[in-house]
Order: structure tokens, then C-alpha cells, then sequence
């Protein structure tokens, strides 16, 4: 089985990654630090997803960013900032966009391949109790969104591929560092085995959905 993880200098991603490569499964290992792959210049994403040769049986987006421009998430509107705003949306939602727009290349149509994008649960509307975070709630759920619509549109022409949005939980990495003391966290490489679990367990009737670590599906 080949496997595709974009995002493999993370704490997440490369933990993914390693994890597969540890069972010998073959790992295409993409990043920023990897390569020509910046969300800032689409040109790059494009042409670095053209010269990869598939098909993949698994695809792991396990790229983001917490903070907006260089500014932490937003307590109140009063905080809100364009500049925010439009850094989180390049990255956390117009970046997954442009690599999906490849998968129809990279995915078999002949056999089933999974396909995971790590959002966040307060990326979901029907979840949002609490408020704040403003840039990236909005961001991530434009995400979830262009994942729902890309499952549509995949379904047609690649019936066995199942494609998700998923939330990780709180992971101890430097994305999270100013928060783990209010959450409960894992460490990467566990994370990383939950989502392998999780996104292994899915087939084709699942698409289209959310999920998260637990495997339990999240209200968009």
C-alpha cells in the first residue's frame, strides 16, 4: 500500500509517517521543508502534486496553523483582523483546497483508497457552545466544507474512495503548546495511531463525513 502525507514535517504528519513506514508501507512524505510546497504561491502546490506519480491507497493532509498572521486566536470581535483572517483561510482552508483538486489523479478508481484532511471540531457550526477563535473556526469550517464537497464529486467518479475530515484531539506539539494545560493531550505518536485506526476502519459508504480520534462522527 502507498501512502501520501502532506504536512510530514509536523508533529502529526511526520509521526503518521513514520508509523507507516514502520509497518514497511511505502510513504511519499511532502512539506513545506520538503520541497517547493508553499500554500502562498498555489503554483508551487501544483507543481510539486503534478510531478508525483500515484496512485495512493491513502492520503494524510495533516497540514495548519493556529495562529492567524503572526496573531493568536481571537477571544472577542472586537479582536478580529483581516490580516488574520485571510492568513488562516490561505492556509487552513484554500491550502487543502489546492491539494485536493489533485486527488483525482492520485487516487485509484479501481480499488479502495482513504483519503483523511485534519480539520478541527471547532470548525463545526452544530458544536460551537463557547464562541472566540473567530479566523480559525471560520477557516476550518470552510474546510470541512470543501471536504464534504469534494466527497460528492469524488463519489462519482472513484466509488471506492472514502474521504473524511478529522479531528485529532489535542496533540502535544508546538501547534498546541500554549493550550495543553486545558485539554487533555496525546502525544504524536499515539495520535498518529488513532487516526490510522480511525481513517483504516472507513470505506466509501463513509464518505463525505467528519470524525474524530475516537471515531465517532462530529456534527458539522
Amino acid at each position: 500500500m502507498a501512502s501520501l502525507v502532506i504536512g510530514a514535517s509536523g508533529g502529526i504528519g511526520g509521526a503518521v509517517a513514520a508509523a507507516l513506514e514502520a509497518r514497511g508501507e511505502a510513504v511519499v512524505r511532502l512539506s513545506r521543508t520538503r520541497g517547493d510546497f508553499d500554500f502562498a504561491r498555489p503554483a508551487s502546490v501544483a507543481g510539486v502534486l503534478e510531478a508525483i506519480d500515484g496512485p495512493f491507497e491513502r492520503v494524510i493532509v495533516a497540514t495548519g496553523q493556529l495562529d492567524g498572521a503572526g496573531r493568536p486566536p481571537e477571544k472577542s470581535l472586537g479582536a478580529l483582523t483581516a490580516e488574520a483572517m485571510a492568513d488562516q483561510f490561505a492556509v487552513n482552508a484554500i491550502g487543502p483546497a489546492l491539494i485536493l483538486r489533485a486527488l483525482p489523479r492520485l487516487l485509484p478508481r479501481d480499488r479502495p483508497a482513504r483519503v483523511a484532511v485534519l480539520t478541527a471540531r471547532v470548525g463545526s457550526i452544530g458544536d460551537n457552545k463557547m464562541g472566540g477563535w473567530y479566523a480559525y473556526r471560520a477557516a476550518k469550517a470552510a474546510a470541512n466544507q470543501i471536504v464534504r464537497t469534494a466527497a460528492v464529486e469524488l463519489a462519482r467518479t472513484h466509488k471506492h474512495v472514502c474521504l473524511v475530515a478529522y479531528h485529532p484531539g489535542t496533540v502535544a506539539t508546538g501547534f498546541t503548546a500554549q493550550y495543553q494545560g486545558r485539554h487533555h493531550t496525546v502525544s504524536p505518536d499515539e495520535a498518529a495511531q488513532n487516526l490510522l485506526r480511525v481513517v483504516d476502519g472507513l470505506d466509501a459508504t463513509r464518505t463525505g463525513r467528519f470524525y474524530d480520534w475516537r471515531g465517532d462522527e462530529v456534527a458539522w
